[in-house]
């Protein structure tokens, strides 16, 4: 069973689905479904369209350097399987998913990092800008008009009785 890769949005195509396209020059674009192709078609390029995974890589919101991906590269030529060769590949995909998920991890922290900092200087901007609506509280103790009136308020014995009967 071959798995191959959308030639748009580089998702993976499995075998019986999406749509094959094969050039005058003999050339084979697979798709994974026919928003890809019809991408293809209007001839736009995958590093432009937002939702593909070479946009992605361009603009570093995925991982484009990691020496995990290289394993997952198309290999044509047939290979002889032995038992303890494939015993020993399939523990050594175990360690590549945690290392891949350890920097993956990291690279998402390391682009948060900056918004963090982004939105705290927002922040800043924006009390510059209204700390005319802010009122330290010593100002208020001396300024009773800037605080709302109090207003005491007598409820009797039977109302507050009658109001928690009602909330039951």
């Amino acid at each position: 069973m071959r798995l191959e890769k959308c030639w748009f949005c580089s998702s993976t195509v499995y075998p019986g689905h999406g749509i094959q396209f094969v050039r005058n020059d003999a050339k084979i674009f697979r798709f994974c479904r026919s928003k890809c192709h019809k991408n293809f078609k209007m001839k736009r390029n995958p590093r432009k369209v937002k939702w593909t995974k070479a946009y992605r890589r361009v603009h570093g919101k995925d991982m484009t350097q990691d020496s995990t991906f290289e394993l997952e590269r198309k290999r044509n030529r047939p290979e002889r399987y032995d038992r303890n060769v494939t015993e020993k590949t399939l523990k050594a995909i175990k360690k590549i998913d945690k290392i891949r998920m350890d920097r993956e991890a990291r690279h998402i922290e390391k682009r948060m990092k900056g918004k963090k900092l982004k939105e705290h200087k927002e922040a800043l901007k924006e009390l510059e800008q209204g700390i005319q609506l802010v009122k330290a509280p010593s100002v208020l103790q001396q300024d009773p008009s800037l605080t709302l009136p109090k207003v005491k308020v007598k409820v009797s014995q039977e109302q507050s009785e009658e109001n928690h009967a009602m909330e039951e």
